[in-house]
């Protein structure tokens, strides 16, 4: 009979009819659970996937031992596919493949012989050229196999059996890592330190209410097998608190300077699972795509010593940028996501590190109990033949009487049960025995054997009743394998974020910024220039042509912004270490090449910050009087062709621009050697296009020459032309309103030549001054006189009668301390002006030491002068 919801075809096979959405339901939840338990999925215990265990344990029961010979991967890729994994022979090679591969595994498992591909994507040689063995470390995961430490399962047909898990003595799971991808979910956990790992295990062991912040002290993070650089330690620690996280991990680079003078980036480490030959194809491209134009050639030059990719730069491109750009483009830097996803009892968990530790350290004392078990049981039998030994040697006379008179084997076991009440083990033992065993030396040896086991027995059933034991016998052996197979990490952890600016790349120090009529600009250390006494002739700053002179000289730090303000009114913002960095006697680079300046537009301003505060204000001055006061968080913001800072009237020009307090007077200078003080509140704040107010009134035929902010007990520093100049005291300014003329600051006469510049100054400030044909002194404050208002002034700097004095720029003293080593008699660590002591001192220049004693050696050249 059938039922009445049956139906029964053609050939009498019965029908059952099934609802379509339930059958694709439930065959997708048998293949889901297939994957992820028996193909995708590692087990926390030994940290393999099924068919790694598989490869393991057929090459071990194979003989393939590190001390035996190598055999054909293929013999091995059979073994596996007809006994344990019925799956195809490339899955099981390319499984095996990787095993071997030191690049791809911490600690390889496969000791391979032959063609196992390469960092740069090569495949591996067919199976049937390669050979194979197990690495010394695959004997650590099977190392006491044989003693009943796992379970052993069926095989796919159930002709043989299989270990369900290996006793894995050391935590392969965090040592290799394992990345697999599942139905809904995936693995990725990075390699570690084998070291480390089993001093995190040691820490678990000797305190089980660890944290996982006190466990990063033992396992600071992953340890690439390819090196590298973690950078930050926040996406470590989610990982490991969460079993989720995302670290940035970057390539090892350094810069060379070659013979002639170019510098050069060399790559010797790349970031994990990256393909060496793609990332030199990638960078290649970006050469071509014109977004690597600092590249003038690139060659790989690894060889089987290491690795090597050299990047040959362009001339006056900075190394750090180039690296930089390297990092954000290419695969010299990239995130590697962990999911710390394995198998606990069959089940996919996500665990964090103290979790995996724990199921590992469980596994552990399992392992030992299973083979202290299994070596109790086999040590009590062997004691009980020995115990039987013995009372056959006591009574060998007797034994060997019932021996001789008894017709079968049957007849002399039941009767040497029945005399000496021997079990059939210890009968069967002493029937087998050979005559030699009778000797009286042999007798000795087997007491000694039976006293060393029954104290091997106690110590077993001590071990089995005592937990502590156990955990006792895991920390000795980890340490053993430790001691053994340990090395040193590979990859460096830093404290950087992943995210990294340009100048987070490049040393911090403070650079002189010059920049000629002609338009050069180039940067250099501070610590270039020699200080000297008033009058001196000065060295060579810049070696001029054609007439060219120096325009522009400030000081700023590398990490500082720079906002150029230009005769027209616009302002530009730069890095400073993105300008170029130049020699002492070098010219420098056009500055069209760094900011798109129209014909007849020149640097008129320039504001170092390194942030844009809304209560910080800016004072704007033109040639012509007009003055503006605005915030400077307005010009927060940057544009390739630059944004308006002030609108100028036509023929106008913007002169100078400087912060501005509230309180705090302004000083504006005239070329006829006028000058007028007034206080800030004078000029109210305006937006940033805005032209402003009349701040001096300036008659035709002259213009203003400068404008400073002159602090209370300051003192106001003019100098000629020709190199005359004087100190007076801003006091001696009357505080006017704005708009008016002004009042004589120095007597103006053809031989001194007009007013060239001023510069407000205190008592702990120095003096560069620079000429046109690019001489530059350097000189204290204190050492230029101090005359009243309207005298002509004394000589400062000694310029030829075909020069003359071009610009001038102001500098703080640094409190007294130790000279750094490469600083000439004389010459003092300078901070940028306006910037707290301590914060940029121009003893942090990292400027090379013998470099520097070049210099000043070469500085000895010119001759000082009073």
């Amino acid at each position: 009979m059938t039922d009445e919801n049956t139906t029964v075809d053609m050939s009498g096979t019965t029908l059952l009819p099934i609802e379509i959405q339930q059958e694709l339901k439930s065959s997708f939840l048998e293949y889901s659970m297939s994957v992820i338990v028996a193909r995708a999925l590692p087990d926390v215990r030994d940290g393999l996937k099924p068919v790694h265990r598989r490869i393991l344990y057929a090459m071990n029961e194979s003989g393939l031992t590190p001390t035996r010979p190598y055999k054909k991967s293929a013999w091995t890729v059979g073994e596996v596919i007809g006994k344990y994994h019925p799956h195809g022979d490339s899955a099981v090679y390319d499984t095996m493949v990787r095993m071997a591969q030191p690049f791809a595994m911490r600690v390889p498992l496969v000791d391979g012989h032959g063609n196992f591909g390469s960092v740069d994507g090569d495949a591996a040689a067919a199976m049937r050229y390669t050979e194979a063995r197990l690495h010394r470390m695959s004997m650590e995961l099977l190392r006491d196999l044989d003693k009943e430490t796992v379970d052993f399962g069926p095989n796919y047909d159930e002709s043989l059996t299989e270990p369900t898990v290996l006793p894995s003595r050391f935590p392969n799971l965090l040592v290799n890592g394992s990345a697999g991808i599942a139905v809904g979910m995936a693995t990725n956990i990075p390699p570690h330190n084998l070291g480390e790992v089993i001093d995190g295990v040691t820490m678990l062991i000797d305190n089980p209410d660890v944290t996982v912040e006190e466990l990063m002290t033992a396992i600071p993070g992953p340890d690439f097998p390819t090196g590298g650089v973690i950078m930050g330690r926040e996406g470590i620690r989610s990982a490991y608190e969460t079993g989720r996280g995302s670290i940035a991990v970057r390539g090892k680079a350094h810069i060379e300077q070659t013979s002639t003078g170019r510098m050069r980036i060399i790559i010797t480490e790349i970031p994990y699972q990256v393909n060496k030959s793609k990332l030199v194809t990638k960078i290649a491209d970006l050469v071509r795509e014109k977004k690597l134009t600092e590249i003038s050639d690139l060659r790989d030059e690894s060889d089987r010593k290491g690795m090597r990719v050299v990047i040959e730069l362009k001339q006056n491109c900075i190394p750090q940028v180039v690296m930089n750009k390297l990092f954000k483009h290419t695969q010299l830097q990239q995130g590697f996501g962990v999911i710390m996803l394995s198998l606990v009892d069959g089940v996919p968990r996500t665990l964090n590190l103290k979790e995996m530790l724990h199921y590992y350290l469980e596994h552990q004392k399992e392992v030992i109990v299973r083979r202290t078990r299994y070596d109790l049981r086999k040590a009590e039998e062997r004691a009980h033949i020995l115990e039987g030994y013995i009372i056959a040697l006591d009574n060998i006379d007797e034994v060997i009487r019932i021996i001789r008179g008894s017709q079968t084997d049957v007849e002399a076991k039941e009767r040497l049960i029945e005399r000496f009440g021997l079990s059939e083990v210890q009968t069967d033992a002493i029937l087998e025995m050979r005559l030699r065993r009778l000797t009286g030396l042999e007798r000795h040896k087997i007491e000694d054997e039976l006293a060393e086991l029954r104290e091997r027995i106690a110590w077993f059933k001590r071990v089995l009743a005592e937990p502590q034991l156990v955990l006792d016998i895991i920390k000795e052996e980890l340490g053993e394998i430790k001691a053994k197979y340990a090395d040193k990490r590979r990859t460096e952890i830093t404290n950087a974020a992943k995210d990294l600016d340009v100048e987070d790349l490049i040393a911090e120090e403070d650079m002189v910024v010059t920049i000629t009529k002609a338009g050069y600009v180039k940067r250099l250390p501070v610590a270039t220039y020699r200080q000297q006494k008033r009058g001196g002739k000065g060295l060579q700053g810049v070696n001029l042509k054609d007439q060219d002179f120096v325009e522009h000289l400030f000081i700023a730090s590398t990490h500082d912004y720079v906002l150029f303000f230009s005769t027209k009114g616009k302002v530009y913002r730069m890095k400073v270490h993105e300008l170029p960095l130049g020699s002492r006697h070098a010219k420098g680079t056009a500055v069209v090449n760094l900011l798109p300046f129209e014909t007849d537009e020149r640097i008129a301003a320039v504001i170092n910050t390194k942030e844009f505060s809304p209560d910080e204000y800016l004072m704007f001055a033109t040639s012509l009087g007009m003055v503006k006061k605005t915030a400077i968080q307005a010009y927060d913001r940057s544009r390739r062709d630059g944004i308006i800072a002030i609108n100028l009237r036509e023929g106008d020009e913007l002169i100078a621009v400087r912060r501005v307090k509230p309180g705090e007077k302004v000083m504006m200078v005239s070329t006829a050697g006028k000058a007028i003080k007034w206080d800030e509140s004078e000029a109210r704040p305006m937006g940033r296009d805005t032209m402003g107010v009349r701040g001096m009134t300036i008659k035709e035929g002259e213009r203003c020459l400068g404008m400073e902010i002159a602090p209370e007990g300051s003192e106001l520093f003019v100098v000629t032309e020709r190199g005359y100049g004087k100190r007076t005291a801003v006091s001696e300014y009357p505080e006017h309103h704005r708009g008016g003329q002004g009042v004589r600051t120095i007597a103006i006469t053809p031989k001194k030549g007009p007013l060239a510049g001023m510069k407000i100054v205190g008592p702990g400030h120095e003096l560069m001054l620079i000429s046109e044909e690019g001489v530059v002194i350097r000189v204290k404050a204190g050492d230029i006189s101090q005359l009243g208002r309207s005298t002509q002034g004394v000589k400062v700097m000694n310029v030829s009668e075909t020069d003359r004095v071009s610009a001038i720029a102001r500098v703080s003293a640094s409190k007294k301390k130790a000279r750094p080593r490469g600083l000439g008699e004389g010459q003092e660590a300078l901070p940028i002006e306006g910037e707290a002591q301590g914060q940029g001192s121009a003893d942090s220049l990292g400027h090379d030491e013998r470099e520097m004693e070049a210099e000043e050696l070469a500085a000895e050249e010119f001759e000082d002068g009073e």
